[in-house]
């Protein structure tokens, strides 16, 4: 009898030994990899941020207090904080009410620790911890371009200068995007309230929560879910749900547009109609009647830069995707004034268009994303075969 007591009792040792061990594994903080979210194989990417202790960032937040509360996004609530070493942070704190939330969060973390680039958002590392989900990212002091280009106040801060420099900084961060990062990535919610700018009014391309990545060699996908905002988003993914390179420079064709002109792309003017900005860009275009455009808080008159743009920005917002210029043809034609510019046609009109599914979508003056879920794309296709040969220069007159 003692033999076969002595081996039950080794048997109930190594019982408790591995309910032990399975006990600390599982108490463990979590990390990228363990996050359940719909996220096929190429979103993979392995996780190269640091991962903060929680008590570190509810000390450096003043534990999530409202005197530290930057805004709210769709993702959720960010604060500004201070770490030990004096280093100010933003932190997005995932709503734990939010359906969207875990998706955007992981695509988020492993997409902006393999980036780097002054022109976009720094990510300093994410924290998890039981349930909660952070990004922290660099502090960006001066906010969102929103907040002064549409500011009657605000935007008179904003000279011809600074709006060119900002304009200059968006198109580098996204060319970087599309093309000069080791990913490729399509933002698909690009917008004034996704552009910060640091101390210098350098602008940072932020919020890639609803961003896709790209084979190198793969330009295009289609998907059922509308992710993005309204007033922002081309045509052929509103109504087909097709996107690609050229649906982030449909919505950076929108920004410069309203960087010019101070006003959204979609703005109620009188009651409750609609006035859309590209149209009224285009038909003064036509007319040739430039300070009908320019915002009139740009005070130093109408170089030739501010006309340029105004071109630029039409040739970004075709209706044709294949007749609207990469983002390197982008930079190109802004960083030199020898590049001739093609002739824009009448650009896309968005106004009485039903999209595919537009409970995904927030609006055009709603500072807030309303992404949901990851989209079941991922279809190849040929790349664009693109003319974008210049035609000629004949600003309006």
């Amino acid at each position: 009898m003692k033999p076969l007591q002595e081996v039950r009792s080794g048997i109930i040792v190594i019982i408790c030994i591995f309910i032990f061990f399975k006990v600390k594994r599982n108490k463990r903080p979590t990390n990228l990899s363990t996050i359940s979210a719909e996220v096929d194989d190429n979103d993979a990417i392995t996780e190269e941020s640091p991962q903060f202790d929680l008590d570190i960032i509810r000390a450096a937040t003043g534990n999530f207090s409202e005197a530290n509360k930057l805004g709210q996004g769709g993702f959720g609530p960010v604060f500004r904080g201070k770490l030990p070493n004096g280093t100010e942070i933003a932190v997005k704190r995932l709503s734990q009410n939010s359906g969207q939330g875990e998706y955007e969060f992981k695509n988020e973390a492993r997409l902006l620790s393999r980036l780097q680039h002054r022109n976009l958002v720094k990510l300093l590392g994410y924290c998890l911890e039981g349930i909660e989900r952070l990004l922290v990212y660099e502090f960006v002091p001066n906010a969102s371009l929103e907040k002064f280009i549409f500011d009657p106040l605000k935007r008179v801060l904003l000279d011809w200068d600074t709006r060119y420099k900002i304009i200059t900084g968006i198109a580098r961060g996204l060319l970087y995007l599309h093309e000069d990062s080791r990913l490729r990535i399509i933002h698909r919610d690009l917008k004034a309230s996704n552009i910060l700018l640091d101390m210098d009014m350098n602008a940072k391309v932020s919020d890639f929560g609803t961003a896709r990545l790209f084979e190198i060699d793969q330009t295009q996908a289609d998907t059922s879910q509308i992710m993005g905002t309204y007033g922002y988003m081309a045509p052929e993914y509103v109504l087909r749900g097709h996107y690609s390179l050229k649906s982030d420079v449909f919505s950076f064709g929108v920004l410069v547009l309203e960087i010019v002109s101070g006003r959204r792309n979609l703005e109620p003017r009188s009651g409750q109609d609609m006035e859309l900005l590209i149209g009224h860009v285009w038909k003064n275009w036509r007319e040739g009647n430039i300070s009908g455009i320019v915002d009139p808080a740009v005070t130093s008159g109408y170089t030739p830069n501010i006309l340029r743009c105004i071109h630029i920005g039409l040739l970004c917002v075709q209706q044709n995707e294949a007749t609207r210029p990469s983002m390197s043809s982008v930079v190109l034609m802004l960083n030199s004034q020898s590049v001739t510019l093609s002739v824009p046609t009448e650009p896309a009109f968005l106004m009485n268009m039903s999209p595919i599914n537009n409970s995904d979508i927030s609006s055009g003056y709603d500072s807030t994303s309303n992404a949901t879920k990851a989209d079941p794309s991922g279809n190849k296709a040929d790349a664009f075969s693109i003319n974008e040969a210049s035609i000629t220069d004949p600003y309006p007159r």
